[in-house]
């Protein structure tokens, strides 16, 4: 069952140096409190996991967190490059496994149903599978068709923003939701922040409810999806994105920002 603890004390116990950690959010709940958290602690050496690796993981990789990305697109949303990311491309000190959506979407999903692969046609005609090694042609048995397999994606650690919890630590989110519910049952371990917790769920047209049982921690960081949104709580901080391109731009103002506003904060900038 999960366990509702601050935010602190569940990195502590869910992130280590070396795991494979999975932020997802698309567009909506992006759990930047929890990634903040990541920072601070000074976790290193990580394999960063995301569909869509915007602002959030330009500050890990920036902030030295990590050793290798597997993504499908990275960019700043409607403004331009990630430029922490570009410049840890460009020293060769950040390993990089590119997918397609539909690849990694797959993926997570083969490893929240047990499975060891995805099978897609995703692929075919495009230049990844002769740049990426984890992308394999595959021949369905029972037509001969030549398809591409990715392997399941089961991170040591899954993380995501919700909009609430009950006490017992059901989780009930809504709006664009991606592939939060996946990632979470395909983690080894998870990690849901929430803007709060409450006495009981009451319901949400498309909601859909994380149990319990499928959920290891659960920490409230109101405002935790800052600057992306969360539905029915906040709205998107879009003046936010286009200034990161220069403060992203030159390393010494990326990191003076950071250190004002993450690393002596307690909470997202």
């Amino acid at each position: 069952m999960a366990e509702v603890v601050p935010l602190s004390h569940a990195v502590e116990r869910l992130v280590h140096d070396g795991d494979s950690v999975a932020l997802e959010g698309f567009t909506h709940l992006i759990p930047f409190a929890a990634a903040h958290e990541i920072i601070r602690q000074g976790r290193r050496d990580l394999t960063l996991i995301r569909m869509t690796p915007d602002l959030v993981y330009d500050q890990m990789i920036g902030m030295g967190c990590a050793r290798k990305l597997v993504f499908s697109w990275g960019g700043n949303p409607g403004v331009g490059s990630l430029h922490r990311f570009r410049e840890a491309v460009q020293n060769h000190s950040l390993e990089i496994e590119e997918h397609s959506h539909a690849g990694m979407a797959n993926a997570y999903v083969a490893g929240a149903s047990g499975l060891p692969f995805a099978v897609l046609r995703g692929y075919l005609g495009t230049d990844l599978p002769g740049v990426t090694a984890t992308i394999k042609p595959i021949t369905c048995p029972f037509t001969g068709e030549e398809l591409t397999a990715v392997p399941a994606i089961n991170p040591d650690v899954g993380v995501i923003h919700a909009q609430r919890a009950d006490r017992r630590g059901n989780v009930q989110l809504w709006g664009i939701t991606g592939v939060q519910k996946e990632v979470v049952l395909a983690a080894r371990d998870s990690l849901v922040t929430v803007e709060e917790v409450v006495d009981s769920l009451d319901p949400v047209p498309g909601a859909i409810v994380l149990p319990s049982w499928a959920v290891g921690y659960v920490s409230v960081a109101p405002g935790g999806s800052h600057p992306s949104y969360t539905q029915d709580y906040s709205a998107r901080d879009n003046e936010f994105y286009s200034a990161w391109d220069d403060v992203s731009r030159d390393r010494e103002t990326f990191l003076s920002w950071m250190q004002h506003h993450v690393m002596s904060a307690g909470r997202p900038a």
